[in-house]
């Protein structure tokens, strides 16, 4: 479990609702209501995006009164089924995919198990991206496409941008020019795939 100690608060006499904290939550939780932004004080998970981003200085990150705990407990959640996700993403599930936060794999699965179905949703229930939001994104969108979800930008918003290539994506006619230029593409992956399919003793 994660404990978030920190709150967005919005200076409604200074914000104009230009909607650029809306764009970058990565949890969702902003909104611009008739040209304000409001924080749902609930779900706001802390990471400081909409604070760092506002070009008029309108939104300050402020200790909570009492902190809040997310997180999901995978132990709860059938192991294989997460193993077997994990592999699919080609990801160990013991691998830490959030350094900021220290979220590893194994909870990633388990909250898609329960019903996650985007990268906010897995924010919002394991607290990762809400420390730097920009290491970890990428390893998550391949989390979310292994459990059979579709990638879907939110319309608008800055919150990623979609995949990058990996070690089992590089196309042939890159492996082909590149190859003979020190480059060793399928010695790479094959100890990715060493590391994935590793199990602790």
């Amino acid at each position: 479990m994660k404990n978030i100690t920190m709150l967005a608060v919005v200076d409604e006499n200074v914000c104009t609702g230009c909607k650029i904290c809306e764009k970058v939550c990565p949890v969702l939780t902003i909104k611009v209501v008739d040209r304000k932004a409001k924080v749902d004080n609930d779900a706001c998970t802390g990471c400081s995006n909409c604070e760092q981003r506002c070009p008029f200085y309108a939104i300050k990150m402020v200790k909570r009164d009492e902190p809040i705990q997310i997180g999901v407990d995978v132990s709860k959640f059938d192991q294989e089924e997460i193993r077997e996700m994990c592999e699919k993403a080609h990801l160990n599930p013991q691998q830490t995919l959030c350094y900021c936060v220290g979220v590893r794999a194994e909870e990633v699965a388990a909250a898609l198990i329960s019903g996650a179905k985007t990268p906010e949703e897995v924010s919002a229930m394991t607290g990762m991206r809400t420390g730097c939001t920009i290491e970890c994104i990428q390893p998550l969108l391949r989390m979310v496409e292994a459990a059979g979800n579709e990638l879907v930008p939110i319309k608008g918003g800055w919150q990623w941008y979609g995949t990058t290539a990996t070690a089992w994506t590089i196309p042939d006619k890159v492996k082909e020019k590149y190859g003979s230029r020190g480059f060793y593409f399928e010695e790479d992956r094959k100890l990715l795939d060493e590391i994935v399919h590793t199990k602790n003793s």
